[in-house]
């Protein structure tokens, strides 16, 4: 691409690169300061409410940088030209497919001012003679402004080319107009989706951590749909890396075999939404999935299986993780660093309703074995399990869902 100012001296070319290789190296902190206010601006709610794609946005936003940051290392102040590869045209094609339309301008707008910030920071920590600093400071105006006006133009014609990139956008268009509580008929919306809405679904959510699992993704669904009646199964495309699927059938689909069929797949993770019947209950347990989902994604827990009745409190008590934070460590004080097989006889006894011998076959553990485990967690315990069993229980399954939130 042809440059459009006059390029840096030696010496600013010297601390352009520099600067770039500091960056780079906190490349994971510097899309974190710059992903909130991006994705506030572009203004696309359907966005925040599904992990997968957030976790895809962030990708493009990192993918962006890189390819800024490694240009200027190797190239100090040229024109660097936006790459555009096969995820990030993936993601656009699930945008359009289901009518997000993020505003790429706006975001771009708002990180750069967080961004040209930091980057000033960096170049004035060099200690830069006054002259070289100008020369800098200018030609990385140009180029960061270039850039953005750049990526904004070649992502509104990636998107021009998305529009039409989906063979089943018509059914997906469906699902978000059910899920987003419109008005629609039902027997147009079977007809688009060629599945009954008259009786009782159960929603999931499956996603691999990376891209290219396609063929996991498809075992899993070939397994699920099996535990259901031909025809009882709906499957669409969430992004990439996730897939939406309901089952459904006259008496709610059995959810023991279905986390059995979960526990059994090595590819990722699912979450469960509650029952529900008809188009409310189609849309009601699709949220529940999504909403666990975006739990499990915030909080980066490795769990596999999530049922959203199962942690629907946590998912409260979990928004803010500092809170979240205070909260375990009062409930549960020393024993937060005790042993884990204490938190989890513990957390089991309160779930088996304090029965001991319920307690002792859900662990396939002795009886003695787990009494002496329970009394021992409740004497660490800050808070006393008779005294409070609700918050003891609350507390275990934040730490058991996500064991680091007490080392952030």
């Amino acid at each position: 691409m042809d440059d459009l100012w006059p390029l840096p001296g030696p010496a600013a070319a010297e601390a352009i690169r520099a600067v770039s290789q500091r960056v780079l190296a906190d490349i994971d902190g510097f899309i974190d300061m710059l992903a909130a206010p991006a994705r506030l601006a572009q203004n696309a709610p359907a966005l925040e409410s599904d992990a997968s794609l957030m976790e895809e946005d962030l990708e493009l936003d990192r993918s962006e940088l890189l390819q800024w940051l490694t240009s200027n290392i190797q190239h100090p102040g040229r024109r660097v030209e936006p790459y555009v590869g096969q995820r990030t045209s993936e993601y656009l094609v699930d945008l359009a497919s289901r009518g997000i339309r993020p505003d790429f301008a706006a975001g771009w707008r708002a990180a750069l001012g967080v961004g040209w910030r930091r980057w000033v920071e960096e170049c004035l920590s060099l200690d830069l003679d006054a002259a070289v600093l100008a020369d800098v400071l200018d030609v990385s105006a140009h180029a960061l402004v270039q850039y953005a006006m750049d990526s904004i133009r070649v992502m509104q014609e990636a998107n021009l080319q998305a529009a039409g990139g989906r063979t089943d956008a018509d059914a997906v268009a469906m699902i978000q107009l059910i899920a987003s509580g419109a008005a629609v008929a039902r027997d147009l919306a079977e007809g688009r989706l060629n599945y009954r809405l008259a009786r009782q679904h159960l929603a999931l959510v499956i996603w691999a951590e990376e891209p290219g699992q396609d063929a996991s993704l498809d075992a899993l669904i070939a397994q699920l749909r099996a535990l259901v009646e031909p025809r009882c199964a709906l499957v669409a495309r969430g992004s990439s890396t996730s897939r939406w699927i309901w089952l459904s059938g006259n008496a709610i689909p059995d959810r023991h075999a279905i986390e059995r069929t979960v526990r059994s797949w090595a590819g990722g993770h699912a979450t469960m939404g509650r029952p529900g019947s008809g188009l409310d209950g189609f849309s009601a347990s699709h949220q529940d999935a999504l909403a666990a989902q975006a739990m499990i994604v915030r909080l980066g827990s490795q769990q596999q299986f999530t049922s959203y009745a199962d942690v629907e409190l946590i998912d409260a008590l979990t928004k803010d993780r500092a809170s979240a934070r205070r909260f375990v460590r009062k409930t549960l004080g020393p024993l937060v660093d005790g042993d884990e097989v204490l938190r989890e006889a513990l957390l089991a006894y309160v779930q088996s309703g304090f029965s001991t011998t319920q307690t002792a076959a859900n662990l396939y553990a002795h009886r003695n074995t787990v009494e002496r485990r329970v009394s021992r967690a409740n004497e660490l315990s800050a808070v006393k399990v008779e005294d409070n069993p609700t918050y003891v229980a609350a507390a275990l399954m934040v730490l058991a869902l996500a064991p680091d939130i007490v080392s952030d």
